[in-house]
């Protein structure tokens, strides 16, 4: 079964809590605290299998959730981390959040596996929270909580070249001819209600993928018919095949449908409209050659931009003459793969506006500035200092969240010292 489209809930593993607990042993009766560390949470990990052309896995089973970390020990024993979930999609999968449409990422040129959801640190023992002052502290970090969204997998199939058309014009035929495909045929409208892929070997040794995107009726772009399901599969393509009846026997209007094919795709996306685009028109073998000459005599004059072949699906006449000019376009068109930027950062995910966090300068040095609160150290335990794009992100949380403003009001100056959880900075103004 063919599926490219499905919702899924995903979550992942909470960190496990942080222990209180103290030494306890013979001749030891006021021993110092030993609580041990919480576990990682496990992750939610999306890798391609190119093994994969289908979403058919997530159809029924719709809940993924990672394992939650095990919670400290006494003795200073650490929590187990989580396991995580691992999830394999088809090259060309498209994840989307749900509830607003907008990409997260984009799976077609990944190699390696994309951590969606990392799962929560793993909070601290009562170990490490021993100062001067407090030799027995009772308290621990609590494990950082589970992130969970739901996600839309869209599978956008990657294909040099797409046929397009109304229903029953000869896509299937032509692509079982031309292909190693075999796709259902049948003379009656929507017969094909997947898209297929086949691989097309030309004359001059090379060869190039080809889909059949089912039929598009008119307000396929308006979510009409299933055409507007089958649409995302075009946006990868680099050329284009529209296929016609120039025969006239299924009551079509040829230079009609053309450019009711055309509104839809525009409607849709005005860059695959602006793809290179050949015409293929199909079933020849029907017409006389009086026939011929005036119905490919409409096409042109309506259609003077377009290279236009005759062909049959049927016996094959035509066709290997486009093949070479399609494999031709294929090979002049932009190698880069269409990717779908994302429109999400998924690290906003982690950051709670509703927990607290105080900036404050040091009581005993002024040129010392503190920052604390749970906010910021939750922050800081899903944020790798370490890496540039971690870095940006921590930049940014600073200055959305209004931080360095108020540093600059209790006076800070370049040169002066930043201090978070164990981090150090030096501030200097943009």
């Amino acid at each position: 079964m063919f599926v490219d489209r499905a919702k899924i809930f995903i979550r992942s593993g909470k960190g496990g809590d942080g222990h209180v607990s103290f030494r306890r042993e013979l001749y030891v009766p006021n021993g110092g605290p030993d609580g041990g560390d919480g576990g990682n949470g496990g992750s939610v990990i999306f890798v391609v299998d190119k093994g994969l052309n289908t979403l058919v896995d997530y159809r029924n089973a719709r809940k993924f959730k990672a394992e939650d970390g095990e919670e400290g020990g006494k003795r200073n024993c650490h929590g187990a981390n989580g396991k995580d979930i691992i999830l394999k999609v088809p090259q060309g999968t498209v994840i989307k959040d749900f509830e607003t449409g907008k990409v997260i990422v984009d799976m077609s040129d990944k190699t390696e596996p994309v951590v969606l959801l990392k799962g929560g640190h793993g909070g601290k023992g009562n170990q490490h929270y021993v100062t001067s002052v407090m030799q027995a502290p009772k308290y621990a970090q609590p494990g950082q909580p589970a992130i969970e969204m739901c996600v839309l997998l869209e599978l956008k199939m990657i294909a040099d070249v797409g046929l397009v058309g109304f229903p029953s014009v000869g896509k299937s035929s032509l692509l079982a001819r031309v292909s190693n495909a075999r796709p259902k045929i049948a003379e009656y409208h929507f017969t094909t209600l997947t898209p297929n892929l086949g691989v097309v070997s030309v004359k001059n040794g090379s060869g190039f993928v080809m889909a059949d995107i089912p039929g598009i009726i008119e307000g396929a772009s308006e979510g009409k018919g299933l055409g507007l399901n089958f649409l995302r599969h075009i946006e990868r393509t680099k050329v284009l095949i529209h296929v016609v009846d120039a025969s006239g026997t299924s009551g079509r209007d040829t230079v009609d449908d053309i450019k009711k094919i055309n509104e839809e795709l525009a409607s849709y996306s005005r860059n695959i409209l602006d793809r290179p685009t050949v015409l293929a028109a199909n079933k020849m073998d029907l017409l006389t050659p009086e026939e011929r000459e005036i119905s490919l005599s409409f096409i042109t004059d309506e259609f003077p931009d377009y290279k236009i072949f005759p062909i049959s699906a049927a016996t094959g006449e035509g066709i290997p003459e486009m093949l070479l000019y399609v494999d031709k376009l294929v090979k002049e068109a932009p190698d880069d793969l269409i990717i779908f930027e994302p429109e999400i950062d998924i690290e906003e995910l982690y950051d709670n506006p509703d927990l607290p966090f105080e900036v404050k300068k040091s009581d005993s040095d002024d040129h010392i500035y503190i920052i604390e609160g749970p906010r910021i150290e939750k922050m800081l335990g899903y944020t790798n200092l370490e890496a540039e794009k971690g870095f940006l992100f921590f930049q940014n949380f600073l200055k959305k969240n209004g931080i360095l403003k108020m540093l600059e009001d209790l006076g800070i100056e370049d040169g002066d010292t930043v201090k978070m959880y164990g981090h150090e900075f030096d501030y200097y103004h943009e």
